[in-house]
């Protein structure tokens, strides 16, 4: 694994608005899409990603199984009736579409879980799609670990048919842009796809959940965590209603960081995973402080021997915490880089990689393409 010094191409901006990518240049950073450094790994690194994403999810899958089965529910912090919905969702094996691993890689050793954006992750369409044409057009010689777009098509086939509702907050371009994406492979797979902003999906007592032309919700895609949902207005109607949600409602306890001390206790020692514990940490040691909904690193803080070092704003603070064993990121150049490894369906589909200068992986970050020979 090798960070590179790249030369971007010329008319790089026309190219990624060419297929949607329209929030290349957004965020605190100024620069969100950075192809003036690429990441070169070779042929074994990119299986170990593979076999290790594989292997995780296995693992996540498992530990959901027992969580339901025993009832584990207390340390998510849910609100009154979620557990039953994740109970129905699981028992009734509602079908997934995608999630996106965290993963600490630097080349050596074996690939750490971070943690599981399983509910509502981004970072997509510039995975999936801009660098592969980046590839194709830079480094045609190479190859790349990214089968994102394929399986997601073939992926819908099997989750959804007909018509299904994709329901995003609109106004943020990188929502509306990744949601677009989706439903473009949706309809690839034979899907009518109708876009709508999550505020306006609405509620009547004698269809459910309805657009904004009174037709039914059947099924919904939804980016827009399933957390929010259970605490807003109709969320005492999710369990009424007959709408199938993607993600589905036990896709939450995978996406909560409370998951992360169960995987440890149930797979104690784990070469892919990192001890974990709810509430304060052990007194030695460099741990990371995560409240257990927080998104985009806000207010993570690392923690040496009891002591703050590095700590995110956020709107996060109130939550309950899990502290994580701290294991470092890929560093060169100033750079952090985290790995975002993609699963759709339940297979292992590509990477993407996103460099912070902090520690922690913010809204400040960079996205950089990758290849492998």
């Amino acid at each position: 694994m090798e960070r590179q010094l790249s030369k971007p191409r010329p008319d790089w901006p026309a190219r990624l608005e060419e297929h949607g990518f329209l929030f290349h240049s957004e965020g605190q950073s100024g620069t969100y899409w950075d192809e003036s450094v690429c990441y070169r790994f070779t042929t074994a690194e990119i299986d170990c990603l593979d076999d290790a994403t594989a292997e995780l999810h296995a693992l996540c899958l498992e530990a959901v199984d027992r969580i339901v089965r025993a009832g584990r529910y207390e340390r998510f912090d849910l609100p009154p009736g979620a557990a039953g919905l994740i109970e129905h969702s699981w028992k009734a094996r509602v079908p997934h579409l995608y999630g996106r691993m965290d993963l600490a890689y630097d080349g050596s050793g074996p690939p750490k879980l971070l943690e599981y954006n399983a509910d509502t992750p981004t970072a997509l369409l510039e995975a999936a799609v801009a660098q592969w044409v980046w590839l194709e057009q830079v480094h045609p010689e190479a190859d790349q670990f990214n089968s994102i777009h394929e399986k997601l098509i073939a992926r819908w086939r099997a989750v959804a048919g007909g018509r299904v509702h994709f329901a995003a907050v609109t106004t943020s371009l990188e929502d509306r842009s990744t949601v677009l994406y989706l439903a473009d492979t949706a309809s690839q797979a034979g899907i009518e796809p109708v876009e709508i902003d999550i505020a306006d999906v609405g509620w009547n007592p004698q269809r459910g959940f309805v657009d904004l032309q009174e037709r039914p919700i059947h099924t919904a895609f939804k980016l827009y965590p399933t957390e929010w949902m259970l605490r807003e207005a109709f969320g005492d109607k999710l369990a009424q209603a007959n709408t199938r949600w993607i993600e589905p409602p036990w896709k939450l306890l995978l996406s909560s960081k409370a998951i992360l001390p169960l995987l440890w206790e149930f797979n104690p020692g784990h070469p892919h995973l990192l001890e974990a514990h709810y509430g304060e940490p052990p007194p030695q040691g460099r741990w990371a402080r995560k409240p257990i909904y927080s998104r985009e690193g806000a207010n993570v803080s690392l923690v040496d021997t009891g002591r703050t070092i590095t700590a995110a704003p956020g709107r996060y603070g109130h939550q309950p915490v899990i502290h994580q064993a701290y294991a470092p990121l890929y560093q060169r150049d100033g750079t952090h880089a985290v790995i975002g490894s993609w699963v759709i369906g339940d297979q292992s589909a590509g990477i993407g990689i996103r460099e912070d200068a902090s520690a922690v992986t913010m809204n400040t970050s960079h996205f950089a393409p990758h290849y492998f020979v």
